[in-house]
């Protein structure tokens, strides 16, 4: 189990003895502050987490560690060879470090020390050689640690062993620079380098445990069940904040996050998103998930560093504040600084879906009109009317009057102040709205419009199921339109067009070859999952054999710019990157094709028009209703 101690250095100390009575979950309050985005939270890193939990007032956060004993049964087990502990910065390599020290007889006193390398004598007589950072280490100490890594691994070393915690690219250029100095290829850098592409494979005495596998959508919700759930809530049934009608933005967003009253929406939208930015290439170490929930908690804009405590809870109530404490727009740090909320990784992810900008004129016109407009008062009561905290609150309220009522004067002033509310209503929408409610579709607030059919598809082809026939449609619609630069509809049939030659033109009416948009017989479109992306990839084989296929890994983004195509967005205006992705993907394909056709001529040579001066040309013709086909032509060369 990983045990996440209090900061070393929590410079605000009890305000007095009665602080404590008065406010029993303010110890807390503050240690959960800690790990929140603040200027200077060094608890969380693992370094600081020994000393830390002799001093603690509270009980540590418990996150499991699958990956920690693995580790302890390779060392264990007595086989020869090293172990590489990868990740990048958050993961939790030195915590997974200092745990094999401790459980291999090690003292966690010694460990404490600032020195990097520590050496171990093992009961089996081995020396185990730890290295808490690769990174700390100058080019001497990490020669002699990288000298005997490889020692160990491919030179025989049975009598020592290296334990090394190391960022990705940290150990491959140190490997690199060994090998520049040495003036050879270092036999290591290339297996541990495919090793991390999940590709080739690695020297039997060589173990390489990779965290940054490990964290994704599992890893956010035991985050949130380890800090929602955690035993020091029960302090606040009797703290005076909450009773009598109080509200308490604190316990408020808690409650929130652990999802009684919705069901567990919440959490599951947040879900969705942690993992189309995962699939999109973000990763969020553990460190990150953390800070986030952290800040969805205790995020106010008013307080100091945009983190509440328990003491600042009862100005917020007089103040009538509380709404700007929301955990709709806190799990986006908008209670932060800007600069300083984007220096996170995960703030900067969940930004990329744009969730209080983006929008649809049904949503805005129910937050706007809702209220006055009898054919959608229903709908507003149900949705916005309900949540008294966040939702339909005095000052959203008055707001939205002023805006609709006032003279142009009232109302080119108050437009700013409503404006930001609205944004903050179409966050709180998009956590809010059942799943099934069709008028109002919680995608369709978000840049990523179709992630639900994405998420939908990659789940199904995880479980061995079959795509939905309506997302695979759209896809191969999307397709033919990005290949051929004409409004086909075809769904049945993929085609690969040129413009005559090898060009990026982005209008192509020469059909070069065409396959079925489902495998049939070894040809055509397979949507499968990439082993190590571990996202959707299409797979388009123009001719049987494994050799005559080309895959393209469909990412959220690429996945949105089909479907967008599909449904009339014109290429460019989406994505130029994505039109280029896409191009070279044809690219791919039409070569694929050349080869394909060049080794039919030299095995047949009596092909039918080979040698009588007659080409062939299909040119993409399109019926009416959308339907295209192919016109063959045919062109007589003259000698």
């Amino acid at each position: 189990m990983r045990f996440l101690g209090e900061h070393t250095e929590l410079t605000e100390s009890f305000k007095n003895a009665a602080e404590s009575v008065s406010l029993p979950s303010s110890s807390w309050v503050r240690f959960l502050r800690s790990y929140g985005p603040t200027p200077n939270n060094t608890n969380l890193f693992d370094e600081y987490v020994t000393g830390a939990l002799g001093r603690a007032k509270v009980r540590p956060i418990t996150l499991s560690s699958p990956l920690l004993e693995a580790i302890k049964a390779w060392v264990t087990s007595g086989v020869p060879g090293s172990i590489l502990i990868a990740g990048t910065a958050g993961d939790g390599k030195t915590y997974h470090c200092r745990s094999l020290w401790t459980f291999l007889g090690g003292d966690s006193r010694e460990w404490s020390d600032h020195s990097t390398v520590k050496e171990l004598k093992l009961a089996d007589g081995r020396r185990a050689v730890f290295i808490k950072d690769l990174s700390e280490l100058d080019d001497e100490q990490s020669d002699a640690a990288l000298g005997l890594l490889e020692m160990s691994v491919l030179g025989g070393e049975d009598s020592a062993f290296v334990v090394v915690a190391a960022n990705h690219g940290q150990i491959l250029e140190r490997l690199r620079d060994l090998g520049i100095r040495q003036r050879r290829i270092h036999p290591l850098r290339k297996p541990i380098q495919d090793a991390f592409l999940l590709s080739g494979h690695l020297p039997e005495r060589l173990a390489i445990f990779d965290l940054s596998r490990t964290t994704h959508r599992n890893s956010l919700e035991e985050v949130l069940s380890a800090v929602a759930g955690h035993p020091e809530w029960t302090n606040c049934e009797r703290c005076p904040l909450q009773a009598e009608g109080r509200v308490c933005p604190i316990l408020e967003n808690r409650t929130r996050l652990l999802g009684a009253s919705d069901g567990g929406r919440f959490a599951r939208r947040l879900g969705d998103l942690v993992e189309v930015a995962r699939l999109n290439g973000w990763h969020l170490p553990v460190r990150d998930m953390l800070a986030l929930v952290s800040n969805m908690i205790l995020g106010h804009r008013e307080a100091k560093e945009g983190l509440m405590a328990c003491v600042d809870v009862a100005r917020i109530q007089d103040g009538q504040t509380i709404e700007r404490g929301s955990l709709y727009s806190n799990v986006f740090g908008f209670n932060l600084p800007r600069r300083r909320a984007m220096d996170r990784p995960v703030f900067k992810a969940l930004a990329s879906f744009g969730i209080g900008d983006e929008t649809t004129n049904s949503s805005d016109g129910l937050l706007v009109y809702g209220n006055d407009d009898a054919k959608l008062t229903v709908a507003f009561a149900r949705f916005v009317g309900n949540d008294l905290v966040y939702g339909a609150t005095p000052a959203f309220m008055a707001a939205q009057q002023r805006y609709l009522e006032g003279d142009e004067t009232a109302r080119l002033e108050g437009a700013s102040e409503f404006l930001e509310r609205l944004e903050a209503q179409r966050r709180r929408l998009f956590f809010t709205l059942p799943d099934d409610e069709d008028d109002y579709d919680f995608w369709d607030m978000t840049a990523f419009r179709f992630a639900g059919d994405y998420l939908e598809m990659t789940s199904a082809l995880l479980d061995k199921k079959p795509v939905n026939e309506m997302i695979r449609s759209r896809v191969v619609r999307g397709l033919n339109r990005v290949m051929t630069g004409l409004l086909l509809e075809n769904n049945d049939l993929i085609f690969v067009a040129s413009s005559g030659g090898f060009t990026q033109s982005k209008v192509s009416v020469l059909c070069d070859t065409q396959a079925p948009a489902r495998r049939v017989g070894g040809i055509g479109m397979a949507v499968k999952i990439d082993p190590y992306s571990e996202r959707p990839m299409l797979d388009v084989a123009l001719d049987k054999g494994a050799e005559n296929s080309v895959t393209f890994n469909l990412t959220p983004v690429r996945f949105e710019f089909l479907c967008r195509v599909a449904e009339g967005a014109l290429p460019g205006s989406f994505s130029n990157e994505c039109l280029e992705d896409m191009l070279a993907f044809k690219a791919k394909l039409l070569r694929k094709g050349e080869l394909i056709r060049e080794q039919r001529n030299s095995s047949d040579d009596d092909e039918p028009g080979s040698g009588d001066g007659a080409l062939t040309l299909n040119f993409i013709e399109i019926e009416q209703s959308g339907h295209g086909f192919t016109r063959p032509v045919t062109v007589r060369i003259s000698s």
